[in-house]
């Protein structure tokens, strides 16, 4: 439970500011997606840790499985997309794009 806390905070913190953790600077290239998947990550740790310890209603176990699981995959999707590379940008028409990745207008 204690490590869902945090994965909720990581996740609000780079959804409000936009950090990320050192090692994962990197790899990130989209930091919303990122933080929206620790957030899910985070949530499913600690609907667990609430169910095993009894303070929310139990529901069915498959319930509570199925739930959770879905949680941690969608989370899972989130930071892996949020380390792909950008999609590149289409130049505008009267552009040209130089060797060297320079974009200018057309003369």
């Amino acid at each position: 439970m204690l490590m869902g806390l945090l994965a909720i905070a990581m996740g609000l913190v780079t959804l409000r500011t936009g950090w990320i953790l050192p090692t994962a600077r990197r790899h990130v290239t989209r930091p919303h997606l990122h933080g929206l998947g620790g957030l899910l990550i985070g949530t499913s740790l600690v609907l667990q840790g609430l169910f095993d310890f009894r303070i929310l209603p139990s529901l069915s176990w498959d319930i509570r499985f199925f739930g959770e699981i879905a949680f941690l995959f969608a989370g899972l999707l989130l930071i892996s997309a949020s380390q792909l590379m950008a999609p590149r940008r289409r130049p505008e028409p009267d552009q040209v794009i130089h060797p060297s990745g320079r974009r200018t207008r057309a003369t």
